[in-house]
């Protein structure tokens, strides 16, 4: 088996490991009917971030080092594409979902009772639709992946 070879395989992994919690993590959240569950839900939400960032780093670093070994992949459209969809992808953490769950955060701390807060809803709605921005950014990046249609 040659590196290359070792890193498309790392690479598929690191997808599944990645993106695959991705794919779940508004759902989880989504069908809490009261405050205890909507904050065990956000702590099992955490630990699958971590989880997505794990994965999300090692495509990085192996979609680069592919590239690096065959530099002619710098010059295919379904890569730099990629590529550039991945980081725009990567800039939506600190500029857009971190400052949306942050109130959400400070909510969940402070409420007490129950009955999730009214406010909950309004400022989820806005981080959930980021994130579904963000997972249908990543499906095309799969989709051209997968594809390689240019």
């Amino acid at each position: 088996m040659s590196l290359y070879s070792v890193l498309v395989f790392i690479h598929i992994f690191s997808a599944i490991i990645g993106m695959g919690p991705g794919l779940v993590m508004t759902g989880i959240v989504s069908h809490a009917t009261n405050l205890t569950e909507l904050r065990h839900a956000y702590v099992i939400r955490n630990h699958l971030h971590r989880l997505t960032m794990i994965g999300g780093t090692l495509l990085l670093l192996t979609g680069l080092a592919m590239g690096a070994m065959h530099t002619f992949l710098f010059k295919q459209g379904w890569y730099v594409i990629s590529f550039v969809l991945f980081l725009v992808a990567l800039a939506f953490g600190p500029l857009l979902l971190k400052p949306k769950s942050k109130p959400i955060k400070e909510l969940l701390n402070t409420a007490t009772g129950e009955e999730i807060p009214p406010e909950y809803n309004r400022l989820a709605k806005k981080l959930f639709f980021v994130e579904r921005i963000e997972t249908a950014i990543f499906l095309v990046i799969i989709s051209l992946m997968i594809l390689k249609p240019f």
